[in-house]
């Protein structure tokens, strides 16, 4: 086997000693985090340690059909753990209710591929040429001689092929291509993923798209497309939170535009944003940094607290700083 970090022998030298795992993930979980979680669990149990998974917040629907019954659970106040692991999560407080739950522990491994993360791991593995967390799981599972079991490789397939837009993102890498082909060898289910994850959606998103395509909004010679999703829109649509994923990327696929913006509003005063951007030059990470945000230079995001339109103004005038600066 090819030359590898040797971060991981001291993450095998850490699982080897301790019995009692939980493995965590970030909020709003989406393929990467949730494939990454249970691969790694899975692994972990395989090889007979003790391992809870859990998640604040509810896994979307599109991604159900992975979780099996109860294997992911709501964060319990009082617990104890051996070792708690942090899969694909930018930031400790991006944790949310689930890092509250997890101090009494004796060591917190980061495993992450986002180039923002500051390493709040005891033991940190943070990878970002690495295109998703699914991928440094997968070369996880390879050094340390695990089986990967179809289940298995069914999650990973997912975490691989989400992180990388179905290995079509700019990111993705040869190495990308060669554990997918292998987790295909081992029994991930193609035809079954793609059609959960990519070609199954619900009529409540279906009626979100036809709001982002009447409403969308261009600006800066067309380089920059925005929308706004208020809360009046999921009523009015019956959608939820989890049916944006993906949104932002059809006003990306517009041809003259860069950077694509999508406000979400959580509260009155209190907005998530998400950036997208097409440009090698144009490092969306870098614009939700300014707002307390981090991410991917392609994906980004950030919560900002303010009033909806001076943060829409702010957010539109950093984008234009990056465009010009990018020219």
């Amino acid at each position: 086997m090819k030359s590898y970090p040797k971060v991981i022998d001291r993450i095998l030298e850490v699982v080897r000693e301790n019995k009692t795992f939980c493995i965590v993930g970030h909020m709003r979980p989406d393929g990467d985090c949730i494939g990454s979680q249970l691969g790694l669990a899975l692994a972990l149990r395989n090889e007979g340690k003790s391992v809870t998974i859990w998640n604040q917040d509810a896994i979307p629907l599109k991604y159900q059909f992975l979780t099996g019954d109860g294997l992911i659970e709501k964060p319990k106040p009082g617990a104890k753990f051996d070792c708690v692991i942090a899969t694909d999560c930018a930031s400790f407080e991006r944790l949310g209710k689930a890092g509250d739950c997890v101090q009494n522990r004796k060591v917190l491994i980061n495993i992450d591929h986002h180039a923002s993360n500051p390493r709040y791991g005891d033991v940190n593995w943070v990878s970002p040429r690495e295109p998703s967390t699914g991928e440094l799981i997968y070369r996880l599972l390879k050094v340390a001689r695990w089986p990967i079991t179809k289940p298995i490789a069914d999650l990973l397939f997912t975490a691989i092929s989400t992180d990388t837009g179905s290995f079509q993102y700019p990111n993705t890498r040869p190495g990308s291509f060669h554990a997918g082909a292998e987790l295909v060898t081992r029994g991930a289910d193609l035809a079954k993923i793609c059609d959960e994850v990519y070609q199954s959606y619900p009529l409540s998103r279906a009626k979100l798209l036809k709001h982002v395509y009447s409403k969308f909004r261009l600006t800066d010679s067309d380089r920059i497309a925005w929308l706004w999703l208020k809360k009046k829109d999921f009523t009015r649509t019956g959608a939820e939170s989890d049916d944006t994923e993906g949104l932002i990327d059809h006003l990306r696929a517009i041809a003259p535009v860069v950077v694509a913006c999508v406000f979400e509003e959580l509260e009155p005063e209190l907005t998530r944003i998400s950036l997208r951007s097409k440009s090698g030059r144009v490092n969306v990470s870098d614009i939700c940094a300014q707002f307390g945000g981090g991410g991917h230079p392609a994906a980004a995001g950030a919560r900002i607290a303010g009033k909806p339109l001076a943060v829409q103004r702010k957010v539109i005038a950093a984008v234009k700083r990056a465009l010009t600066a990018a020219r």
